[in-house]
C-alpha cells in the first residue's frame, strides 16, 4: 500500500510517499480502508520533534507513519472483534494508539473506532475526532488536575474567548460555544474574521494589533489554542471565577500551566490549567454527533490535498493562514 513515512524530525521535505506492506488485524483490531485523514497542529508538532514529542523518540520518529484523525470503511477483522463488520464506516483518532492516519490503510483496536454518521462525508469525519473533542472537553469540562466534577458546566451568558478562534479546533470551539449560549470573542488574523462571524463570534480581535490579555477586559472563560503568554497574563485576563483552559503551545506555558495553575487556582477563585483530554469520549463523541445532525456544530474544510501532497500540506499549514481543517483526501473525488 501507499505510505507517508517519517524516518526523521524535520519539516515537510522529511515526509517521503513510498509503498509498504499492508498491516494485518491483530487480536481485536479492525484493518480500516482509510478514505480521509485531516491535519491537527500536533502532528506539526510531532513532525518538528518539538521537546515534548521526544520523550517517546529523543532521536527519530517512534512511529513512522504519522497522523491521528481518519475516517474510513472496515475491510477486515482481527480475531475477537465483536463491535464492527466489513463494510461499517468508521472514524478515530490514532495518536494514543500507533498513528497511520497518512496511508491507504491502517489497523486500530476496535474501541478506539467510532461508527460514522451516514449524514457525514468522510472528509467532514476526518475532521473531527481530535479537534472537536478537544474544544468540547476545553470548554464544558474542568481542567486537568483542578479535582472538580467531570461533568459538563454551563457557558449560558458566560463571556468566552477563543485564542486561536480560526484554526481547526477553534472554528469547532467557537461554534460549541455559542450553541451552549456563551457570548464569543475570536482572537486570530483578521483575513479570517468573516468565517467568525458566520459561526456565531460577536467580537473579534486580530493579534497582530492587540494583546487581549492587556485591554483591560476580563472573561468568564478563555480556551487558547497557542497558549504564548505567561500564566499570570491569563489570571488578570479572567474575572472572579473565571476559567482558563489551555489546549495547545509553548512547552514553557504548559509547564506554568502545569505547575502554577493549580496553585493559582487553589489561593483564588480562578481555575487555570491543561485541558483534561479525557480519552474516555464516546459521549463526547456522541454529543457532537447530535450537534452535526442538527447543523449547529459542522466542521470547515479550508481545502483538501490527495495523499502523495501531504508534504505540500504541512506547507500549507505552516505558510498560509487557513480557516478550520486541512484534510488529506485518500480515495479521490467528491467530498464522500
Amino acid at each position: 500500500m501507499r505510505a507517508i513515512v517519517c524516518d526523521q524530525y524535520g519539516g515537510p521535505g522529511v515526509l517521503q510517499l513510498t509503498e509498504v506492506a499492508k498491516p494485518v488485524p491483530g487480536e481485536g483490531e479492525v484493518l480500516v480502508r482509510i478514505h480521509a485523514a485531516s491535519l491537527n497542529a500536533a502532528d506539526l508538532e510531532t513532525l518538528r520533534g518539538d521537546a515534548i514529542v521526544r520523550i517517546g523518540g529523543p532521536f527519530r520518529p517512534m512511529y513512522k507513519i504519522p497522523g491521528s484523525d481518519i475516517a474510513g470503511v472496515v475491510e477486515a477483522l482481527g480475531p475477537g472483534v465483536t463491535r464492527y463488520q466489513p463494510g461499517d464506516e468508521v472514524f478515530a483518532d490514532l495518536s494514543s494508539c500507533g498513528f497511520g492516519a497518512f496511508a491507504e490503510y491502517t489497523c486500530a483496536p476496535q474501541d478506539k473506532l467510532d461508527p460514522k454518521p451516514a449524514r457525514m462525508s468522510f472528509v467532514e469525519a476526518a475532521a473531527y475526532p481530535q479537534a472537536a473533542v478537544i474544544a468540547l472537553q476545553g470548554l464544558l469540562k474542568p481542567p486537568l488536575g483542578s479535582g472538580s466534577a467531570a461533568d459538563l458546566e454551563t457557558l449560558e451568558g458566560q463571556e468566552v474567548l477563543i485564542n486561536g478562534a480560526g484554526g481547526g479546533m477553534g472554528t469547532f470551539a467557537v461554534q460549541i460555544a455559542k450553541h451552549f449560549g456563551a457570548t464569543v470573542t475570536g482572537v486570530d488574523r483578521s483575513e479570517k474574521f468573516e468565517t467568525l462571524r458566520s459561526l456565531g463570534a460577536e467580537k473579534l480581535i486580530d493579534f497582530r494589533e492587540e494583546d487581549y490579555t492587556k485591554g483591560g477586559q476580563q472573561y468568564d472563560l478563555i480556551l487558547d489554542v497557542v497558549a504564548n503568554r505567561s500564566i499570570f497574563a491569563y489570571r488578570d485576563a479572567l474575572r472572579p471565577g473565571g476559567k482558563f483552559i489551555m489546549v495547545g503551545g509553548p512547552l514553557g506555558t504548559m509547564f506554568q500551566a502545569l505547575v502554577l495553575g493549580p496553585m493559582i487556582s487553589r489561593r483564588s477563585d480562578k481555575l487555570m490549567g491543561i485541558n483534561s483530554w479525557n480519552m474516555d469520549k464516546g459521549e463526547d463523541i456522541a454529543l457532537l454527533e447530535t450537534l452535526f445532525e442538527a447543523g449547529k456544530v459542522v466542521p470547515v474544510i479550508d481545502c483538501t490535498f490527495p495523499l502523495a501532497q501531504v508534504p505540500e500540506a504541512y506547507r500549507y499549514m505552516i505558510e498560509e493562514p487557513f480557516v478550520g481543517k486541512i484534510v488529506i483526501q485518500v480515495i479521490p473525488g467528491g467530498i464522500n
